[in-house]
């Protein structure tokens, strides 16, 4: 196998790896899932920070 051919093959791996990555994480919303479960601890942080409510 050349080298260009060995090269080709990886890269294609790898897109297709990638896109089913992300076509499973548009499939079952885990972006928004993952969000849900870390807007608690967001919501704790920014409730602490000191506001500036001058005009």
């Amino acid at each position: 196998m050349s080298k260009t051919t060995k090269f080709i093959l990886i890269l294609l791996s790898i897109c297709t790896g990638f896109f089913v990555i992300t076509f499973t994480v548009y499939i079952f919303n885990l972006d928004m899932k993952l969000t849900a479960m870390i807007e608690p601890f967001l919501l704790k942080h920014y409730d602490r920070i000191e506001r500036d409510r001058h005009l």
